[in-house]
């Protein structure tokens, strides 16, 4: 399936989901990155909630990190350049929409690309070889491409992989692994 086919699927499968579904599958997601072999590291990435398009409510993963006293990176879209900017999530980031209703800082200590150990990386599909669908700007791609090639990037996914994406280009950048409420996919 090509990238636009997905995107509407995914969109479409997520809008059926209640919420007390997304709460389910998104602690069961939580629990299930407990089992992974990632948390000798220090900086972890981590995206903000969109919640009107029924992302993954990762704060339970926030509370994860916290409580395992691990530094917390949050990013902020540059859309003129398609780039974010990432910074470190203390007590008094202030967080506020952006015009696309996604939770950014408005500002704090800057976190270089390079410093980050871990990414959770939002993605609307997936597929069996580890390539991901997200919203088509790019950020993620831009980003992922600029991390240390050790960085860790797990995508988190309410549903099961694709057989395959058709289109995918020398720009994208693969999963290590995707988790989902009932697995953990690695590639």
């Amino acid at each position: 399936m090509d990238k636009k086919s997905l995107r509407q699927k995914a969109k479409a499968e997520r809008q059926k989901l209640t919420q007390e579904e997304i709460e389910d599958k998104s602690l069961a997601i939580a629990n299930q990155l407990l089992r992974m072999d990632i948390w000798d590291k220090l900086y972890y990435h981590l995206f903000l909630t969109i919640e009107e398009q029924k992302e993954i409510n990762t704060e339970y993963i926030l509370q994860i990190l916290a409580g395992k006293d691990k530094e917390i990176v949050i990013s902020k879209c540059e859309f003129a350049t398609l780039g974010m900017t990432h910074f470190l999530l203390t007590n008094n980031t202030k967080i506020k929409k952006n015009s696309y209703n996604v939770p950014e800082p408005v500002d704090g200590l800057e976190v270089p690309d390079a410093k980050i150990d871990v990414v959770f990386v939002p993605l609307l599909a997936y597929d069996k070889q580890g390539n991901r669908v997200g919203y088509g700007k790019g950020f993620y791609d831009n980003f992922l491409s600029k991390c240390k090639p050790e960085t860790i990037k797990i995508g988190l996914s309410f549903f099961p992989p694709e057989e395959k994406i058709n289109d995918v280009s020398a720009n994208d950048v693969k999963l290590d692994f995707c988790v989902t409420p009932e697995e953990i996919y690695k590639f």
